[in-house]
């Protein structure tokens, strides 16, 4: 963990969103989610000043403040009023001149689009599930099955129901029908790898660290269509999905298996040009680890798989979100000034104590 820059002397913007048009339901978990890390963040003597997104308009709320003064905690999803905007938020805070954790702009608007998500992997060799992008529900020539149908643009599991998993043609151009229906919005149909589901957390830039991975147990589940993380799996509770699958933390691998899921997951992460921190969804299958997903903004909730997973490393909740922050630090153009100061005058000293011996 970096140490050169002392979480006093770095202030902290925690950007988050309290959308207008949710629920009062929804806007009290946000709150609180956002308050455990602000008082996680506050606990590891980060000076904090929360700003809640209640305006497409940043530039207005953020106006008081000197994009020199702050790393700004990008825990923003998107601005209100305006879907898939979340590259949009982060190239908004670029414009403003404030340097922010997590993916910049440009490499969350790729994460959007599975399309070039797909080719970038297919380009580096990293192995993905056979694929092919529809336009209109005629399958054309695809043979894989059984096959899975998602949406292009859509994250979160949007779309991912058992329905969404089809084991023969006709199935096939119903799904792709109904997500053009439904999404208005091309339909991408992947091989379905009927394997063991891991969900990896990689953090770092020039060095990255693998932290353990996740595990999804689908062993409780014996209908292939239901072997999978649906929408409901994560954010439905009492729902069969939500209680049935269990989570493995950290996920029993071989020696052999971690040296490799930890290589795809780096490659993944290098590929798509994630920053700071990312999640891979991955999946096994005849010792072949395929990449199905890269979230280079992935949820850091206290609850979610990123914060289980640096407990299991030993990180507090505190020490991960200082962590993300410090990342960004090295970044600003004076906190990262200020660090290259420090190392270099600790460089000093132990020459200066070395001459002395």
């Amino acid at each position: 963990m970096p140490v050169d820059i002392q979480p006093a002397n770095i202030p902290v913007i925690l950007l988050y969103n309290v959308d207008p048009d949710w629920t009062q339901n929804e806007k009290d978990e946000v709150i609180t989610l956002t308050q455990e890390l602000s008082c996680a963040l506050v606990g590891m003597g980060h000076p904090l000043v929360l700003v809640a997104v209640t305006e497409d308009d940043l530039g207005s709320l953020l106006d008081s403040f000197d994009p020199s003064e702050y790393i700004l905690f990008n825990w923003c999803e998107g601005l209100p009023g305006l879907a898939h905007s979340e590259w949009l938020a982060a190239k908004r805070l670029e414009m403003l001149g404030f340097t922010f954790t997590g993916a910049d702009s440009e490499t969350l608007a790729l994460a959007q689009d599975k399309f070039k998500v797909k080719l970038l992997l297919d380009q580096a060799g990293i192995p993905t599930p056979a694929w092919h992008i529809y336009h209109t529900p005629d399958p054309l020539e695809w043979n894989r099955f059984p096959a899975i149908v998602k949406p292009m643009n859509e994250h979160c599991s949007a779309g991912i129901t058992p329905d969404a998993v089809v084991l023969n043609a006709a199935e096939l151009a119903s799904r792709i029908a109904f997500v053009l229906r439904t999404y208005k919005q091309p339909a991408l149909v992947e091989e379905f790898i009927d394997g063991r589901e891991f969900h990896v957390s990689v953090w770092g830039n020039e060095t990255l660290t693998v932290l353990p991975p996740a595990e999804m147990d689908f062993s409780f589940f014996q209908n292939v269509r239901d072997r999978l993380c649906t929408y409901d799996a994560k954010f439905i509770p009492g729902s069969e999905h939500y209680e049935k699958i269990q989570t493995l933390l950290p996920a029993p691998l071989t020696g052999d298996e971690s040296r490799a899921l930890d290589d795809a997951c780096q490659n993944a992460y290098r590929a798509i040009g994630c920053r700071d921190y990312a999640r891979m969804d991955i999946r096994l299958r005849d010792g072949v680890f395929y990449v199905l997903d890269v979230n280079p903004n992935a949820d850091i909730s206290s609850d979610a798989s990123m914060a289980c997973a640096a407990e299991a490393a030993g990180l507090s909740y505190g020490q991960m979100g200082s962590l993300i922050v410090r990342m960004a630090a090295r970044r600003h153009p004076l906190f990262g000034k200020a660090r290259k100061i420090a190392r270099r005058r600790k460089k000093e000293s132990a020459s200066r104590v070395e001459s002395l011996d």
